[in-house]
């Protein structure tokens, strides 16, 4: 099957530690800190490779991970920075939050390359906490951590036109004949199981991109069949060519298969519907004459009633074709010029970053427990065995205001409190 959506874990690099030592030279009896700093780590970057059109890549693989940053180490030297994981993906990809659905990046256009998770920034070396007071510190910043995310890659085809209809209405055909593509063509349902792409070349030089979004059935908007597998296809386009079996060799009601399909964009996307529409009333080499019942009620239905123009077309011999392209093109001439770009709503790197809430609750030992994720985070990159680690500790329990709820809850002078696995004796 047409691989066009993915869901895959991926993860930046850590970022290298800070390194603790001192100068140890002869005739240097009481040499300064010299730990160098850690290598920051890779970012996760999505780039547009212009060679993909799906993403089967990221079908049997789930997990993606880049390099962390490398240790500081003595003699100031720097530790090397992790390698960036460039994940290629096809023009179109939508890279989503997992769990809220939200966009984090939309890799079209000229977003072709795209930073999603960063890397963490290298701790720094003791040689940055040498004071007059404490001139040999024994201190080191471990290296910031990285960042997983659960994302979901959806491929959204960019194109101008999308052609849609119920199966074997002969869309395949039709598009065979007006672009370059080359779909597969047969009489039976479902022939088409993936978005067929071609451009249309016009007589001044001036053409467009159709997609042959394959057949949509009642329930699509539901995921009944392979519906949202079609529909996501069709939020790009920007103009919708109807196409339906005016000859009723299907013996079906194309009226009611026009207003089935636009009744399932409607529950998708009620944005779908606001696209300017056409209607192609196909396989007119199989009527007698220009006009039979079908396309006079077509034209009752939609033209007179919705201003949706009609054009009698067959696909086999081209008859009426160009007069529908000239129309489908002024249409466009209508429309923004500007592709569809998804803006971001969500930054998985920023996730926990305004997230300063805490709880404290007291246990049945009467130990005060204090929870939350600022505090975790703040306890990654602190070391608390070292005199300024302990009093940066000690000021973030201030500032945040974990002391005042303390109080305030009754805890007293030598009463426990226990932050993330760690035990503490309080006082003031």
């Amino acid at each position: 099957m047409f691989a066009d959506r993915a869901r895959i874990i991926i993860k930046s690099g850590k970022g290298g530690d800070g390194h603790v030592s001192f100068r140890r030279e002869k005739y240097v009896p009481a040499g300064g800190p010299d730990g160098g700093d850690g290598g920051k780590g890779g970012d996760v970057v999505f780039v547009i490779d212009d060679g993909l059109n799906t993403l089967a890549d990221y079908r049997s693989r789930r997990k993606f991970a880049a390099e962390p940053g490398e240790d500081g180490s003595k003699r100031n030297c720097h530790g090397k920075d992790g390698a960036d994981l460039i994940l290629k993906v096809p023009e179109g990809t939508v890279v989503k939050d997992a769990e809220s659905g939200k966009v984090i990046a939309d890799i079209s256009g000229e977003n072709r390359r795209v930073v999603v998770l960063r890397g963490g920034r290298g701790g720094q070396g003791n040689q940055h906490y040498a004071t007059a007071t404490m001139q040999a510190p024994k201190y080191a910043q471990p290296g910031q951590d990285a960042t997983e995310a659960e994302v979901v890659l959806e491929l959204k085809v960019i194109a101008d036109v999308g052609l849609v209809g119920f199966p074997n209405v002969g869309k395949s055909t039709f598009l065979a004949r007006v672009t370059n593509a080359r779909p597969k063509i047969a009489n039976y349902h479902f022939t088409t199981l993936q978005p067929n792409l071609g451009v249309v070349d016009m007589e001044d030089g001036d053409g467009f991109v159709i997609a042959d979004i394959p057949g949509l059935i009642e329930g699509a908007s539901e995921g009944v069949g392979l519906g949202h597998e079609f529909l996501r296809h069709i939020e790009r386009t920007k103009v919708m060519i109807h196409m339906v079996d005016a000859a009723g060799t299907e013996g079906r009601d194309p009226i009611a298969d026009i207003r089935a399909i636009n009744d399932e964009l409607l529950k998708y996307n009620p944005m779908l519907l606001e696209k300017p529409q056409v209607i192609a009333a196909n396989k007119m080499d199989a009527v007698y004459g220009d006009e039979n019942e079908i396309i006079s009620a077509l034209r009752a239905e939609f033209e007179e009633k919705d201003g949706v123009k009609v054009f009698p077309i067959s696909a086999v011999s081209g008859r009426g074709v160009r007069e529908l392209l000239f129309y489908v093109r002024e249409l466009l001439s209508q429309c923004p010029k500007e592709a569809v770009i998804y803006e971001p709503e969500f930054d998985p790197s920023k996730k926990d970053e305004d997230d300063g809430n805490f709880t404290v609750t007291i246990d049945k030992y009467g130990t005060f427990v204090v929870e939350g994720q600022k505090i975790e985070k703040m306890l990654g990159y602190t070391n608390l065995e070292s005199e300024k680690g302990f009093m940066f500790f000690q000021n973030f329990l201030k500032d945040q205001g974990i002391n005042d709820k303390l109080v305030e809850m009754g805890i007293e002078e030598g009463d426990t409190v226990q932050l993330c696995g760690y035990e503490f004796e309080y006082y003031e």
